[in-house]
């Protein structure tokens, strides 16, 4: 009896140390984002370890703060993440000629791609390589206190004309404190490029080429345009920003926010949830109206996937880091885990999750429908993913900076922008 035992021990013990050498797959996952976005991605990447046995996935997540050096230090040593989130102008940094990432098309057959719109798929593309795939598309719309300008007897804007005319009102009617609009300077930077945009028909940097697209005179205008912001009362001035807590504190921070002085905000659609939580109940937040130019052929409404998803070129295994991805951003189980965490869907898989189950908000949804419309009209070019290079945006907010507290012309701040700006572009193409 003992023998037959000790024979059965011997005759399983190869299985059992089979199953002990055994190692799961393992694929690492890295992104960024607050604790919101940490809970809900690991919990899907729960259930997609689950539909998957022998697959482990490694995540690796942090604040925003210092993830762009880790990566930018992993992707020059070759150990970068298998999936990494990315934003989309990092194409333009690591992978710019379209070899920084796994071309996804490599591994068309495990993605849904027709869930995506052809525009959306386009903006991951770099020389002709699908680098990354959107979890969202964002842009810049007009969020409007519909109290605070109720108490100043002034219509919500729906042009320039009305926007501008609004500034003095409120100084007269509800002080020097009160303002029509807040934003941080890149905000403001923003919408005076996109009267410029309207008005000329081109933004500041081409999207084809390393290059300025403004004409001097167009630069002139953009740094008038945000100029008259500030001088007409319009939006808030960049020295009292930072006399409040700093210069780049977030609008729903401020409490002249909180209380209806600062009466609007031109911010991306997927901010209004932090835009509306922090005002108090006598005040209305509500969707307003993007103002246009007669005749202008594209609204310079300012949009741009939110974050993407792409695979390494380096990892062992693309099939499955790519169905990773695809189940990131398209799967509706998913989509219930997720939800907003990294904004509205750009796939119609997920998007239509949200809209069923009551988990997309009304003014979200609007806003979401209004940046559509434009779309799909022609009216929104895709950027060039250099305007967000950092060391432009570094020296577009230097330039502008200067403009704000009166150190320099306007025509000075523009012949920097157009000379400057080209100079820098060709450095950094």
């Amino acid at each position: 009896m003992l023998h037959r035992r000790h024979f059965t021990a011997l005759a399983l013990s190869p299985l059992l140390a089979q199953a002990q050498v055994a190692k799961p797959t393992v694929l690492r996952f890295a992104w960024w984002g607050g604790a919101g976005r940490h809970e809900a991605t690991l919990k899907a990447i729960a259930l997609f370890e689950q539909q998957n046995p022998g697959l482990k996935i490694k995540a690796e997540y942090m604040g925003f703060n210092g993830y762009l050096e880790r990566l930018t230090t992993q992707i020059a040593g070759g150990s970068e993440p298998d999936v990494m989130q990315i934003n989309w102008a990092w194409l333009a940094m690591f992978s710019k000629r379209g070899n920084g990432f796994m071309d996804l098309e490599q591994q068309r057959s495990v993605l849904a791609l027709d869930q995506f719109s052809p525009e959306d798929i386009n903006a991951g593309r770099v020389a002709g390589k699908l680098n990354a795939l959107p979890s969202a598309y964002t842009a810049r719309v007009f969020l409007w206190n519909k109290a605070a300008f109720d108490r100043a007897g002034v219509a919500l804007p729906a042009t320039w004309d009305e926007l501008f005319a609004a500034g003095p009102v409120f100084k007269a009617k509800l002080g020097d404190h009160a303002y029509p609009l807040d934003g941080e300077l890149y905000d403001m930077i923003l919408l005076a490029q996109a009267y410029v945009q309207q008005k000329y028909g081109t933004p500041y940097v081409d999207p084809l080429e390393p290059r300025v697209a403004m004409s001097l005179a167009a630069a002139l205008e953009w740094v008038q345009t945000y100029r008259r912001l500030i001088t007409e009362h319009v939006a808030t001035p960049l020295p009292l920003r930072a006399s409040l807590g700093g210069a780049e504190k977030p609008t729903e921070q401020q409490q002249d926010w909180v209380v209806g002085n600062w009466a609007g905000n031109f911010t991306w659609d997927s901010a209004i949830p932090l835009r509306a939580a922090t005002l108090n109940a006598q005040q209305k937040l509500v969707l307003g109206n993007f103002p246009t130019l007669p005749g202008a052929s594209v609204s310079g409404m300012f949009g741009r996937p939110t974050v993407m998803l792409a695979v390494g070129r380096n990892c062992k295994q693309p099939e499955l880091a790519a169905r990773l991805v695809n189940f990131m951003l398209t799967d509706p189980q998913a989509a219930r885990i997720l939800g907003k965490t990294r904004g509205v869907p750009a796939a119609r898989s997920q998007l239509d999750v949200l809209v069923q189950t009551n988990k997309l908000p009304a003014m979200e949804l609007a806003a979401h429908e209004q940046i559509k419309k434009q779309r799909l009209a022609g009216r929104v070019p895709v950027p060039a993913p250099l305007f967000e290079h950092a060391r432009l945006h570094k020296f577009m907010r230097e330039v502008f900076e200067i403009v704000a507290y009166g150190k320099t012309t306007d025509q000075e701040a523009a012949r920097r922008l157009v000379e400057e700006g080209n100079a820098l572009l060709k450095r950094i193409k």
